[in-house]
């Protein structure tokens, strides 16, 4: 839950970036929802927008750089590099995450082909891989995206008045921080 609540953090200084993106959800989401219908993980798929942006959002605002630390547990070689047994590894994850032509541009056509559909790009692994893939991944999806839904059905968002721009510089520390910030939700 924790990555969930800083990912709403800075989901919100990335649409004011942004902000066409923001409407582009609000209006598939009214299309396709009304104002009254409960958002269903299963009809997901339907939403040709809120999911590339959903998963642009996690790709764009990585909080976390470093992986858990690892030890090998025998002498092994990657190219042109010995590890010896017992070494203490640290992976950088960001690179992994980032888009290399467009690593600071926030861009949910990421994850749209050429026909409009949304996809998810091989290289895109937030939840780690193989035997350490994060066990609650299907339960932060699931949440992300109802809870993420469910706002923008309900609300619109915007900065309080006479504020013109968020700070996006993110702070660093055992995470990556956005600095606080206001935000006023207007029922729709």
């Amino acid at each position: 839950m924790w990555w969930f609540i800083l990912t709403f953090k800075i989901v919100w200084y990335i649409f004011k970036a942004e902000y066409s993106s923001l409407e582009k959800v609000q209006k598939e989401l009214d299309a396709l929802l009304g104002c009254s219908h409960l958002i269903c993980y299963k009809e997901r798929k339907k939403f040709l927008c809120t999911n590339p942006v959903i998963n642009e959002i996690q790709q764009y605002s990585n909080i976390i750089l470093i992986l858990l630390p690892r030890e090998s547990v025998k002498d092994t070689e990657l190219p042109e590099f010995p590890v010896p047994k017992n070494t203490i590894i640290l992976s950088n994850i960001d690179p992994v995450l980032s888009v290399p032509e467009t690593p600071d541009q926030f861009n949910p056509g990421h994850f749209v082909d050429k026909d409009g559909n949304f996809v998810n790009r091989e290289a895109f692994l937030l939840f780690s891989i193989g035997h350490r893939v994060c066990m609650g991944e299907l339960l932060a999806r699931m949440e992300l995206f109802i809870v993420f839904s469910t706002l923008l059905q309900a609300f619109g968002f915007t900065l309080p008045e006479g504020v013109k721009k968020v700070n996006t510089k993110l702070g660093f520390g055992s995470t990556m921080n956005p600095p606080p910030y206001q935000l006023c939700a207007i029922p729709q």
